[in-house]
C-alpha cells in the first residue's frame, strides 16, 4: 500500500536557501492553490532555478526593478511575471531577503480539483497536459500578476501553500539546460524534473529572434 503524501506545510526556512538547492527539493511537493472557485492541488514534476545577479538568464541579473522586486525576498513568496504579451508564469522566491533567487514552476500533475483545472485549460487533450509547461500551470491555477507577492508560507488564509508531499527517489531526479534560455545562461543544467513523468514539458533550446529588415 502506497502511503498518502505528507500534507505538512513547508516552513519559510525551506525556501531560505539558494535556488539551486531548493529547485530539485521541490520535486514531488504538493502545491495548493486556493481561490473563490475552489482549491486545486498539484504534484510538482518540473522546475528551473534562477540565481539572480550571477545568472544571465534571471530577470534580476541587471538589478532590482518594479517588475522583479518580489524576487529579492523575503523567501517563500510568489513571483509572477507576464511574458510574450499573453502568458503568466509562477516562481517561488528563495534565499535571504536581498538576494534575488527564485524557482520557476514548469510543470505538475493535478491531483485534486481537476474539474476546475479543465475549465481553465479547455484546450488540454488529456489531464496530463493540464499543467504541462509553466504557462499552462499558471492558467490551470488561475495565476496572474495580481498574485505577485503572495505569501506561500502564510497559512490557510493564503492563496498558496506548498506541502511536504512525497519526494521521488534520487535516481529519478534528472537535470539539464533550462528551456528557452539563451546566451551565457544557456548551458547551466539548472532545470530539474522527475524521470519518465508524462506531465513534464518537452525541452526546447533557445531560438534567437530574427530582426526585421
Amino acid at each position: 500500500m502506497i502511503a498518502a503524501p505528507d500534507r505538512t506545510p513547508l516552513p519559510r526556512s525551506f525556501f531560505d536557501r539558494p535556488a539551486l538547492e531548493v529547485a530539485p527539493d521541490l520535486l514531488g511537493r504538493t502545491l495548493v492553490r486556493r481561490s473563490a472557485d475552489g482549491a486545486i492541488e498539484l504534484r510538482i514534476t518540473e522546475v528551473e532555478a534562477y540565481a539572480g545577479d550571477v545568472d544571465p538568464g534571471s530577470h534580476a541579473y541587471r538589478g532590482r526593478t518594479k517588475r522583479n522586486g518580489v524576487m529579492f525576498g523575503p523567501p517563500g513568496f510568489v513571483y509572477v511575471y507576464f511574458t510574450y504579451g499573453m502568458w503568466h508564469c509562477m516562481n517561488l522566491v528563495c534565499c535571504p531577503e536581498g538576494t534575488a533567487n527564485a524557482v520557476l514552476l514548469r510543470a505538475g500533475e493535478v491531483t485534486e480539483g481537476a474539474d476546475l483545472a479543465r475549465k481553465r485549460r479547455q484546450s488540454a487533450r488529456h489531464d496530463k497536459e493540464l499543467a504541462k509547461g509553466p504557462a499552462r500551470l499558471a492558467t490551470a491555477l488561475d495565476v496572474d500578476r495580481d498574485l505577485d507577492g503572495a505569501d506561500a508560507c502564510d497559512g490557510p488564509g493564503s492563496p498558496f501553500a506548498v506541502l511536504t508531499g512525497t519526494r521521488p527517489p534520487s535516481d529519478q531526479v534528472c537535470n539539464g539546460p533550462r528551456t528557452g534560455v539563451g546566451g551565457d545562461g544557456s548551458t547551466q543544467p539548472w532545470r530539474f524534473w522527475t524521470a519518465n513523468d508524462p506531465t513534464v514539458s518537452p525541452y526546447r533550446a533557445h531560438v534567437p529572434r530574427r530582426r526585421r529588415t
